[in-house]
């Protein structure tokens, strides 16, 4: 008997054991109870509008919480109920006391508006090379001439790095693991973003093999965590997820590990519908996490309608105007738009004085979300 167990102990410990994020992944009954409980969620990828970037927004030396209240006020009475947050591993490096002590400030205010955040750990857009410390100016009429990546391309190609990103995720997400005021983890954006762009000679050539990877971690790390907020990876809008045999593999982990379904969409209504049409077969909770661009087919005229009707998030990029410039257009990066300005914002919901970019989207918004005008004037 003695042997017996022996053998049985031994072939035991040769068996696939399911990591932690399979594990504990949300089964589609508590998802969907969750979603249950939440309004229709409309709001905006945020970044106050005197922060060129996610570090510039959370460094002790530029953080702004007077500027994030206003504006998130500004929010608050179009009838948006949550905002998509940007962080970033190297803030985590500098002062981590201080940064969750800052992520607390602004949970604090958002509160207050009765809005409550998706906080975004890693992305994979714009430039590969973050640094701390000052930020340099906005590059005239180009958009989003400042936004970087997180991890930095030096970190991602250093496993030697990851300790230190595992130690971020865990700390982030284990310091609000059970804080009612956050509304879901966004653990990486845009994972399969072709990155193509202005930055492509100085990302790795294996980007997508290492975040391939990485990903997986990322879900595991959150998880050990016991977050009480679903996590999730936004899909990048390019894909073709009309069936499963067309997921490429990080397409694949973002579905399979993701508590609530997140995606992005800054096309015509009839892309967004498609996109959403795919998704709603594997019956969990949608969020469209970036949308609206206007001069691409991408309203809030049409989409706003489309994802209520869906009972989808609705979360569009920018929310006033400011040294982000991304009320400026992508191929600003090809002409950029110092002599003349674009024909159409881009995106964006309010110049800097509070006045929306247009009146008659900003009474869709309030007709939507159930917003009177008289709580607009208050």
């Amino acid at each position: 008997m003695k042997y017996l167990n022996v053998v049985l102990l031994t072939l035991v410990s040769f068996l696939p054991v399911p990591t932690l994020a399979q594990a504990q992944r949300w089964s589609e009954a508590r998802a969907n109870a969750w979603y249950a409980q939440q309004p229709w969620l409309v709001g905006s990828n945020f970044i106050p509008a005197n922060a060129i970037n996610q570090l510039e927004m959370w460094q002790p030396a530029t953080f702004d919480p007077q500027e994030i209240d206003k504006e998130l006020g500004w929010a608050e009475k179009l009838g948006m109920n949550t905002m998509r947050v940007f962080l970033h591993d190297l803030l985590w490096e500098q002062d981590a006391a201080g940064f969750q002590q800052r992520i607390d400030a602004v949970l604090s205010i958002a509160s207050k508006h009765h809005i409550r955040p998706i906080f975004v750990l890693f992305d994979s857009c714009w430039d590969p090379s973050p640094k701390l410390g000052l930020q340099h100016p906005p590059i005239p009429g180009i958009h989003n001439s400042g936004w970087v990546q997180s991890p930095g391309a030096a970190a991602l190609q250093d496993s030697a790095q990851y300790p230190r990103l595992k130690a971020y995720v865990q700390g982030v997400v284990g310091g609000f693991a059970k804080d009612d005021r956050i509304l879901a983890w966004d653990l990486w954006n845009e994972p399969n973003d072709p990155s193509d762009g202005p930055y492509g000679r100085l990302e790795p050539k294996n980007k997508r093999e290492l975040e391939e990877v990485l990903l997986p971690q990322v879900f595991e790390w959150a998880r050990s965590a016991n977050p009480a907020q679903p996590l999730t990876s936004g899909l990048w809008e390019g894909g073709d997820w009309s069936s499963p045999e067309k997921l490429s593999t990080l397409e694949r982990i973002q579905i399979d590990q993701s508590d609530v379904i997140s995606f992005h969409n800054y096309s015509w209504p009839e892309s967004f519908e498609q996109h959403v049409e795919w998704l709603e077969r594997y019956h969990r909770p949608i969020l469209c996490t970036e949308f609206m661009a206007r001069s691409v087919g991408s309203t809030f005229d049409t989409i706003l309608p489309l994802a209520k009707k869906h009972h989808v998030a609705a979360i569009n990029w920018g929310l006033v105007a400011g040294k982000t410039q991304t009320y400026l257009p992508w191929d600003s990066w090809e002409r950029p738009y110092v002599r003349d300005p674009p024909s159409v914002w881009f995106h964006e919901v309010f110049y800097g004085d509070r006045r929306p970019y247009r009146e008659q989207e900003a009474k869709i918004i309030r007709e939507l979300t159930g917003t009177s005008s008289a709580s607009n004037e208050r």
